[in-house]
C-alpha cells in the first residue's frame, strides 16, 4: 500500500517530546507552545503567532477577532476546504463566492471586485495545492474599498509570493499543521499577525476568553478552548527545524512525478510556475477530462494498494449550505469542474523514489487500459 500522506518525523519530534514527558508539562502550559509560537511567526515574517488546536479554529478566532458579524459580506473562493464558510457563517455573516482560475485552482482575482458591495466587510484567500493567490491586486483591493483580509495559508508553509512568505499578507493569516503539511503536529494551527490588539484578542479568545485582568472563572465574552498542548507543539519545534529540508522534499517528488508523467493523455498536469511563483507541490494534483474518467482512476489505482484524494468541493454546491437556501441559482463551472474531475497521487514526506515509479508505472497502464 502506498497511502496517499505518510509524514516525516525523523528529526528532534522524539527527543522534545521524552522532554515533555519528563518535566511533567504536557498541556497548553507548557513551554515549547511560546517557543513555536515565536519561533513559527518569525519564520513567516510576522511579530505574534497563536498556537491552537487546528487550521479550522484558526480560522474561527481569526474571524471572531476581526468582529465580522452578522450581515457582513465576506468573499471567498467558491472552490476550497469548507472551513472557511463554516466560520464566516458561524457569526452570521455571508460568505460571497468567486470562481477558479483552471490552471491553478485559485480564485480568479479578477473577478474580485465586481463582488464588492457596501456591505462587504473582508477577503479570504486560500492558497490552493501549490501555488499562491496572486496577491497584489488583492491587496489594492482592500486599500482602495477598506476591506479587511484573512490570509489562509494552511498548505502553504514555505511559499513565497514575489519572494515574500505566503502567511505575511494581509491583517490575520492562519496555518494547519495537520499530518499531510509541510509541517505537522499532528493535529494543530497557527494565527499570525502583526497587530497587537488582533494578538491579545486571539490569545483570549482560543483560551474561553479569560481576562488576564480580572479574577479566573469569570468571563465576559464567548470563546473556546482551542488551545495547542505542548506536546503538540514540540512535535512543530522539531518539525520547523527541518522545513526547508521538507520544502526541498516536497518539490522534489513534484518535479519526479512531472517527469514521469509528462505526456499522460487525458489529464491536465499541475503548472511548473507562474510569474509570481513556483509550485511549491504540497500536493501533486491531476485534472481528468471527465469526472467519469476521474473516478475509474482512482478506483483502479486503490485496486492497485495505491491511495489517491478527490479535490475540495464547491462551497456552492455544499449540502450543509444548500439545505439553508444558501447560493440559490449560483454556478461556477470551472470550480465544478476541477471538483468533480481532480484528484491528487500520494505526496506526502515519507513517499520515495521507489514509491514515485512505482504510482507513475500504475498510473500509465491504468490509462493505457482504458484509451
Amino acid at each position: 500500500m502506498i497511502p496517499v500522506n505518510t509524514p516525516l518525523l525523523n528529526g528532534n519530534e522524539q527527543k522534545y517530546l521524552n522532554e515533555c514527558i519528563e518535566t511533567g508539562w504536557i498541556s497548553s502550559e507548557g513551554p515549547f507552545v511560546e517557543r513555536f509560537e515565536q519561533e513559527f511567526s518569525a519564520y513567516v515574517d510576522r511579530k505574534f503567532g497563536v498556537a491552537v488546536a487546528n487550521g479550522s479554529a484558526a480560522l474561527d478566532i481569526a474571524v471572531q477577532a476581526l468582529g465580522l458579524a452578522e450581515g457582513d459580506e465576506v468573499i471567498m473562493p467558491a472552490f476550497t476546504i469548507i472551513s472557511p464558510a463554516f466560520s464566516v457563517v458561524r457569526v452570521g455573516a455571508v460568505p460571497v463566492l468567486v470562481e477558479s482560475d483552471p490552471l491553478t485552482f485559485n480564485m480568479d482575482v479578477s473577478l474580485i471586485e465586481a463582488k464588492i458591495t457596501p456591505k462587504t466587510k473582508a477577503i479570504i484567500v486560500v492558497h490552493i495545492y501549490g501555488f499562491p493567490v496572486d496577491m497584489d491586486p488583492v491587496l489594492e483591493l482592500c486599500e482602495k474599498h477598506g476591506l479587511l483580509l484573512i490570509e489562509d495559508a494552511a498548505e502553504m508553509h514555505g511559499q513565497t509570493y514575489k519572494g515574500k512568505k505566503c502567511g505575511s499578507f494581509g491583517d490575520m493569516s492562519i496555518f494547519s499543521f495537520y499530518p499531510n503539511k509541510h509541517i505537522t503536529t499532528g493535529e494543530g494551527g497557527m494565527i499570525v499577525c502583526n497587530n497587537e490588539f488582533f494578538f491579545n484578542k486571539c490569545k483570549k479568545l482560543r483560551n474561553l476568553s479569560f481576562e488576564p485582568d480580572k479574577p479566573r472563572f469569570i468571563h465576559y465574552e464567548m470563546g473556546w478552548n482551542y488551545r495547542m498542548t505542548n506536546l503538540q507543539a514540540a512535535i512543530g519545534v522539531a518539525q520547523l527545524e527541518n522545513i526547508d529540508y521538507h520544502i526541498q522534499k516536497k518539490r522534489e517528488i513534484g518535479r519526479a512525478y512531472q517527469s514521469n508523467l509528462a505526456g499522460l493523455k487525458g489529464f491536465q498536469l499541475p503548472l511548473e510556475k507562474t510569474a509570481y511563483a513556483d509550485n511549491i507541490y504540497w500536493v501533486f494534483a491531476l485534472v481528468a477530462e471527465s469526472e467519469s474518467d476521474c473516478q475509474q482512476v482512482c478506483r483502479k489505482l486503490a485496486e492497485k494498494g495505491i491511495g489517491t484524494r478527490p479535490f475540495f468541493w464547491p462551497i456552492h454546491q455544499q449540502p450543509v449550505f444548500n439545505n439553508k437556501g444558501m447560493f440559490k441559482n449560483e454556478s461556477y463551472p470551472i470550480a465544478e469542474k476541477i471538483a468533480r474531475n481532480g484528484f491528487y497521487l500520494p505526496s506526502g514526506l515519507g513517499l520515495s523514489a521507489d514509491d514515485i515509479s512505482t504510482v507513475c508505472s500504475v498510473l500509465k497502464e491504468i490509462v493505457q487500459d482504458t484509451q
